[in-house]
């Protein structure tokens, strides 16, 4: 794969609002994000400033960038750090030390050839060596009708926790936590 996986630098927060924009646009972000397309566009470029800058540091949250040979960025992801003194962001209140994949995207022209694999293995490998407690796992959320990132999820390793949540703006569908937990690695040695 000639892919780089690498952490999101400060300075890049226009791309890093681009590639957003463009995981906004996708045709399953209804499932996939909490966000739509017409709030993220509305927002400040201080707004993305200090997203990006909080994403960069990797205090409470990094992303993580794919970045192709010809410069593009092919797909991202971010993980947000949860101890269980934080403030609730997602789901119920951390009640061990973990943290949570968010903002999964791969470009459709970038799809199948590994890079979600990638930028995963990253995610996994950098909240097992966080400082401080031992992160016990690794979770995110799928909707329950998005099977293509379930089977990706499944595929990587990640396994249903059976926990589930009510999908915010639909109570009827809901969200479904997977998650790789420390003592079960995940195999994303592809």
């Amino acid at each position: 794969m000639d892919y780089v996986i690498r952490g999101v630098r400060a300075d890049e927060w226009e791309r890093a609002r681009d590639i957003r924009l463009a995981a906004l646009r996708d045709p399953v972000a209804p499932l996939a994000f909490l966000e739509s397309y017409e709030q993220a566009s509305a927002r400040s470029d201080a707004f993305w400033r200090e997203r990006t800058a909080d994403a960069a540091t990797g205090r409470y949250v990094r992303q993580f960038v794919a970045e192709a040979p010809d410069g593009q960025w092919a797909g991202t992801a971010s993980v947000l750090v949860e101890r269980p003194a934080d403030e609730v962001r997602f789901g119920a209140a951390a009640d061990r030390d973990q943290t949570h994949l968010v903002g999964v995207f791969v470009r459709p022209e970038h799809r199948g050839r590994g890079v979600v694999d990638a930028l995963f293995r990253e995610a996994i490998d950098w909240s097992w060596a966080l400082p401080g407690p031992p992160v016990e796992r690794v979770r995110l959320y799928v909707h329950e009708d998005n099977v293509r990132a379930a089977a990706s999820y499944r595929r990587i390793g990640f396994v249903p926790s059976g926990v589930t949540i009510p999908m915010e703006g639909d109570p009827a569908a809901r969200e479904l936590e997977f998650e790789v937990r420390r003592d079960r690695p995940a195999d994303v040695s592809r």
